[in-house]
C-alpha cells in the first residue's frame, strides 16, 4: 500500500492564511504593520531565490519585507553596524540574515548581533539557551528555528497532537534542524534518538523508530529496506541530482518512490518541509511583533 504523501505545501498554505488574518487584525486594532528585514551579502544564486521566495511570502500576508543586498566584499564590522542599525528600527520586527556568508566574516559573531527579540531565525545563542531549557511558552519563550518548527508541525498533522511516547530518530545534528528538533521532541515526551551519515548500523536504528526525521543532505540515504510499515518521514535533505536525460532535479535524503510503497507516511521533496520552513519564518516576524505590541 502507498504511503500518504504529507502535503506541506497545503498545511503551509492554511498556516499562511491564518497569519494573513492575524496581521490584518494587527493593521486594524494597531495601525502597525509587521516587518521582515532579510539581509544578503553577495550574489550567490540559491541564497537569492531563497531571498526573493521569503520577500514573496511575507508581502502574501500583508507584511512589510526589507530586503538588504550588500556587497560580497563587506567587511565584518560594517555588516554589524546595519544590523545593530536594523534593532533600532522600530518598524522592524525580525531580522534574518542569509547564510553562508562570505568566509572573511563570522557567521557567529554575526547572529549574536541580532537583537534576540527580532531574531526569527531563533539562532542568536539567547534563543538557542531559552529552547535548550524548554522555555518555549509565556512572553519570554524562546524563538524556535523555522524548520524544526516546520518539521514538528507536520508530524502532529500526520500523527496527531499527542507525541508522548514516540520513538523518533533524527538523522543530522546541525544547528539548525537537528539540535533544535531534538529538544522539541524531548519536550513532547518522545524517546529520541540522534544519529548522523556516520552512525554504525543505521538501518538498525530506522527500523526501530515510529517516526524518522533526515536532515543530512545525502541523497538516497533512506531505502526501502530500512523501514517498516508504520514509519512516519520527514525528509528535509534537499539535493541537486542530475536524472537520466542529464537535467537536474531536486531530491531528499530518502529514496522516496521506493520508500514510499513501504511506510505509513512521508514528506515529497520538494512540496513537504520547504513550505514550512518559510511560513513559520512569517509566523516568527508575527509572534515577535506581538511581543513589542504587548509590552507597550
Amino acid at each position: 500500500m502507498t504511503a500518504q504523501i504529507i502535503d506541506g505545501k497545503k498545511i503551509a498554505y492554511e498556516l499562511r492564511q491564518e497569519i494573513a488574518n492575524n496581521v490584518a487584525d494587527i493593521k486594524s486594532k494597531y495601525r502597525i504593520i509587521p516587518g521582515l528585514a532579510v539581509i544578503l551579502v553577495g550574489n550567490d544564486p540559491a541564497s537569492e531565490v531563497y531571498v526573493s521566495n521569503k520577500e514573496k511570502a511575507a508581502h502574501q500576508v500583508g507584511m512589510n519585507s526589507f530586503q538588504y543586498k550588500l556587497a560580497h566584499d563587506i567587511s565584518e564590522q560594517e555588516l554589524i553596524d546595519k544590523i545593530h542599525e536594523l534593532n533600532c528600527d522600530k518598524n522592524i520586527h525580525g531580522i534574518l540574515v542569509q547564510l553562508p556568508l562570505p568566509k572573511n566574516i563570522d557567521a557567529n559573531k554575526v547572529i549574536l548581533a541580532i537583537d534576540p527579540k527580532k531574531d526569527v531565525d531563533g539562532f542568536n545563542i539567547i534563543n538557542v539557551g531559552k529552547l535548550s531549557i524548554g522555555q518555549i511558552n509565556g512572553s519570554e519563550k524562546a524563538i524556535v528555528p523555522c524548520t524544526p518548527l516546520g518539521c514538528l508541525d507536520l508530524i502532529k498533522k500526520t500523527v496527531g497532537e499527542n507525541l508522548a511516547g514516540k520513538k523518533a530518530l533524527i538523522i543530522g545534528t546541525s544547528n539548525i534542524v537537528g539540535r533544535p528538533l531534538t529538544r522539541l521532541l524531548m519536550l513532547e515526551g518522545c524517546t529520541v534518538t540522534c544519529a548522523n551519515r556516520s552512525t554504525k548500523d543505521l538501518k538498525k536504528e530506522c527500523l526501530q523508530a515510529e517516526i524518522i526525521i533526515s536532515a543530512t543532505g545525502v541523497a538516497g540515504l533512506i531505502k526501502a529496506d530500512m523501514v517498516g510499515k508504520n514509519t512516519i518521514i520527514i525528509d528535509v535533505g534537499i539535493n541537486r541530482i542530475s536524472d537520466s536525460n542529464n537535467k537536474t532535479k531536486l531530491v531528499g535524503d530518502v529514496d522516496f518512490e521506493n520508500v514510499k510503497e513501504i511506510v505509513k507516511a512521508i514528506t515529497p521533496v520538494p512540496g513537504g518541509v520547504g513550505p514550512m520552513t518559510i511560513a513559520y519564518l512569517l509566523k516568527n516576524t508575527l509572534e515577535c511583533c506581538l511581543k513589542l505590541i504587548n509590552k507597550k
